[in-house]
């Protein structure tokens, strides 16, 4: 046995000893201390994964698409890890003086400090424990690992023998394995430093507004005074305590040759000059003039929370967000999200109770680019009765929690269309429309009932009666023609399209018709069931994508501190229509908005004006529930979708009048024409003749 060995062993049985002496000599029989037995205080022979790989929680932060501006944070410790390389050296310096002068010294627990404090006990009555740097990490790290029980981090911090001994194995076996400025980093990423401030990172941010590689002597000397006392931080707490504090660091780094005197006199004399800087905090806390990214926020949360990548259940998955420290880039693009907000306001403004939910869907990704509706993302309070004006957190345009959508009308009329496509009929399908067309599918009473059957009417006879093809009738919106098409292919094929291109039934009654009566359901084409923009226009881009359906998605990435990418964060998309029928139905839908299909069959359409005002092919739809309670505008290209939906979220009795579809296709054409404005012009991909003009077997292809 070398005299190395002999030297390491004799430190260790000496100091786990004394360090219980030092603990438990006022309170523990001394039988007790020296019974622990050697055994008992040699190092681990392993570390647990909390020391090994440590995982400390951080914050997480949600990026807009651009990777670079802060939409907000998600965290329970104001935290990120930043290497010791990028730590200025006179807060390492600091920080060793302040913490564990002799830290470079020893081998993870200090004899000298441990006889200093076992002696102090027992003179003074004192309560010195004599922790390392070294220590003091391993207690933090065993304490504020998220991989943890709670009870197992509570047992890092309980005042016992055990703990103190197994914190000084722990310390040595650590610092076999582990470089000293590698604990030092891990230290400083994981220390407290009051204000909400953990880590190095966090605290140059909190209190001075500047990054750990940029503090000054002055500044980091009273950080790292912070870290034994942060309830004397100078923003919340005692300034002139923590002036003290970090006088006292001071002193220290000149006794240890760490700085001269002269330097250290002249950042006694310095002032705080503190630049408190708070970091965002849930969907609440983003930027005050970007208030409209909150509801794009408040989606974002609800994606997560029902991802099980992040947890078993919504509060593990919370956990997992805001301890993760993530980095989150959404899809959220501010320039798209601004005009989008913009157009809103000018459909209806933020001072009336009705409201235009907006959202803009990336065909072939199901990236979210922006979601808008006139309102203020916020708790204030509202007027008696009216829960979502003129705030609200409420998600107006994706839906959930108590929002389930509105009527969407016509813009159903696709999921027919596509079914009939799919089942083998042609766009050239045509039939000799009357005025009033009375269905198979029983109804209760209403105007729209005959004798207990569905009888829908068209709502211009002059313009909508007579012999129609699918492109006209789509164009113009011929009421009693999809109808008599509902009838052709069956009502539960037409549910089981929507259904298949994203459309979800949060009404309990929509839920329950679609999954007991879809065969009765006629009126399911003309757009009874309530819906969202975000349903919607994820919908319609599917169809712009040529069959491919992408779940909507708030993020483009998400890496995890290690810079590692997680599948989560992947687009989730499938092909669900026969390409040729997903062609076929964007032809038609280019009837309602002005543009001309590939065969030159448009003749009329619902939102005419919309096509030449954007200069490039567009598709689309237009949608009226019954007398007008609300108004719908969906419109795409090969790269964008847009959905709006004008209704009164707290009033359904209150029918917004068909007047304002012509301001929502204003706005619905601004959008595309602002966000496609540096994008190249792209055309549409025709139809075989096949899916326009014969009648085929059923084409589910792909």
């Amino acid at each position: 046995m070398n005299r190395a060995y002999l030297d390491k062993l004799f430190t260790v049985v000496l100091a786990g000893v004394l360090a219980g002496l030092a603990l438990a000599a006022a309170a523990l029989p001394a039988a007790l201390v020296f019974g622990l037995g050697v055994k008992n205080l040699m190092p681990y022979t392993a570390l647990p994964e909390a020391l090994k790989t440590p995982q400390p929680a951080q914050r997480s932060n949600l990026y807009a698409n651009d990777g670079r501006t802060l939409i907000t944070s998600f965290y329970v410790e104001d935290r990120v890890d930043v290497p010791v390389a990028e730590v200025a050296p006179v807060m390492r310096d600091a920080i060793v003086a302040a913490e564990d002068v002799r830290f470079y010294e020893h081998h993870g627990v200090d004899v000298r400090g441990v006889a200093r404090a076992f002696t102090a006990n027992r003179r003074e009555g004192t309560r010195q424990g004599a922790s390392t740097l070294t220590m003091q990490y391993v207690r933090n790290a065993l304490a504020g690992d998220p991989r943890l029980t709670e009870e197992q981090r509570a047992a890092a911090t309980e005042i016992t023998v055990g703990r103190k001994i197994r914190e000084m194995r722990y310390a040595l076996t650590l610092e076999r394995q582990v470089g000293k400025d590698e604990i030092l980093g891990r230290y400083l990423n994981i220390a407290y430093f009051g204000a909400g401030a953990y880590g190095i990172a966090a605290a140059s941010k909190r209190y001075f507004s500047t990054t750990p590689d940029r503090l000054t002597l002055a500044q980091a000397a009273l950080l790292a005074g912070l870290v034994r006392s942060p309830a004397d931080d100078p923003i919340n707490g005692d300034a002139d305590a923590a002036v003290q504090r970090r006088a006292y660091v001071l002193d220290r780094m000149v006794e240890t040759g760490r700085v001269n005197a002269a330097d250290a006199e002249a950042a006694k004399a310095t002032e705080l000059a503190l630049k408190p800087n708070t970091t965002p905090n849930d969907c609440a806390a983003v930027p005050a003039d970007h208030n409209d990214w909150g509801f794009f926020c408040d989606w974002f949360t609800q994606w997560w929370n029902a991802q099980p990548a992040f947890g078993e259940n919504v509060d593990e998955r919370q956990r997992t967000l805001r301890r993760g420290g993530w980095k989150i880039v959404s899809s959220l693009d501010p320039d798209v999200q601004a005009k989008a907000s913009e157009q809103v306001r000018d459909i209806y403004p933020e001072t009336i109770a009705r409201a235009a939910p907006t959202a803009v869907v990336q065909p072939g990704t199901g990236r979210v680019l922006a979601m808008a509706v006139n309102r203020t993302y916020g708790t204030a309070a509202n007027p008696a009765g009216q829960q979502n004006f003129p705030n609200t957190v409420n998600q107006l345009v994706a839906g959930g929690g108590g929002i389930t959508g509105y009527q969407a009308g016509s813009t159903f009329k696709l999921f027919a269309l596509l079914a009939a496509l799919e089942s083998g009929l042609p766009l050239d399908t045509e039939f000799d429309a009357p005025r009033v067309y009375v269905t198979q599918y029983p109804v209760g009473a209403g105007p729209a009932s005959c004798g207990g059957r569905w009888c829908p009417e068209n709502a211009n006879t002059y313009w909508m009666d007579g012999d129609r093809d699918m492109w006209d009738a789509f164009g113009r919106s011929v009421n009693t023609y999809f109808a008599w098409l509902t009838e052709r292919v069956g009502a539960d094929r037409v549910v089981e399209m929507a259904q298949r291109l994203g459309i979800v039934f949060r009404a309990p009654a929509d839920a329950r018709m679609a999954r007991e009566g879809a065969k009765s359901w006629g009126p399911f084409t003309l757009g009874v069931s309530a819906t969202t923009p975000l349903d919607l226009a994820g919908a319609y881009a599917a169809v712009a994508a040529e069959g491919t359906w992408c779940r909507p998605t708030p993020v483009t990435s998400i890496t995890d501190p290690a810079g590692r990418t997680v599948a989560a964060g992947n687009t989730d998309c499938r092909q669900v229509l026969d390409t040729e029928v997903a062609r076929a139905a964007a032809d038609a839908s280019r009837c309602p908005v002005g543009d001309q299909s590939m065969y030159r069959r448009c003749d009329g359409g619902t939102a005419e004006e919309l096509a030449p005002g954007l200069r490039r092919p567009v598709a689309g739809k237009t949608g009226s529930s019954e007398r007008n309670a609300t108004e719908t505008v969906v419109a795409f290209t090969p790269q964008l979708s847009v959905a709006t939906i004008a209704a009164n979220p707290d009033d359904p009795r209150d029918a917004v009048g068909g007047g304002v579809q012509k301001r929502q296709i204003a706005a619905v054409g601004r959008i595309l024409a602002w966000s496609l404005r540096d994008e190249p012009v792209r055309d549409f991909v025709p139809p075989g003749q096949a899916v326009a003009f014969q009648h085929t077997s059923p084409r589910t292809g792909n």
